[in-house]
């Protein structure tokens, strides 16, 4: 059996473009450092860009990882799942259970997000009223994983259903 474009149901494709987005996501902000008192924020300006706003690439494991990972669940399942055999055997399972393994190491992330600043860096943080917060491109990140999350057990639904029809001879 052959690759075809075609053939990729709307829900593979959705499970391709949330993994894409997540890529995408990994280069926008995924941890900021900002401040209300006006004196820090000059020193914070006068820092290199990178030092106050980090993107995925940047950050920590919990950072990159996960939407790597969203991204090969997408890649598959657009690639594989128009095979009758790999669907029944339990591909949108194994896509549900990636995606669930993404939304569980991205909650690890978000709790903890400050700990890729050492215990002194946090103190001066602390001291200087410096909070490390979360970038857009984390939630950016969590949509996809959300988006991929439901499709999933929509094509799980759809793969069952799929299995209790007569094989085509």
């Amino acid at each position: 059996m052959s690759f075809s474009v075609k053939r990729v149901t709307w829900r593979e494709w959705l499970g391709l473009v949330a993994g894409l987005l997540a890529l995408v996501a990994t280069f926008l902000p995924w941890t900021t450092l900002s401040t209300s008192r006006p004196d820090v924020e000059d020193a914070l300006k006068s820092l290199p860009h990178d030092d106050v706003v980090r993107d995925a690439w940047n950050s920590d494991f919990f950072s990159w990882f996960p939407p790597l990972l969203l991204l090969a669940a997408g890649l598959a399942v657009a690639l594989f799942g128009q095979i009758r055999k790999v669907r029944i055997s339990g591909l949108p399972q194994l896509w549900l259970v990636a995606v669930a393994a993404v939304l569980v190491l991205m909650l690890i992330g978000w709790v903890t997000n400050d700990w890729q600043f050492t215990a002194d860096q946090r103190g001066l943080f602390d001291a200087g009223g410096i909070v490390i917060g979360l970038g857009y491109g984390r939630y950016l990140g969590l949509v996809a994983a959300l988006v991929s999350f439901v499709v999933s057990i929509l094509d799980i639904r759809a793969a069952r259903a799929e299995s209790r029809m007569p094989r085509r001879r």
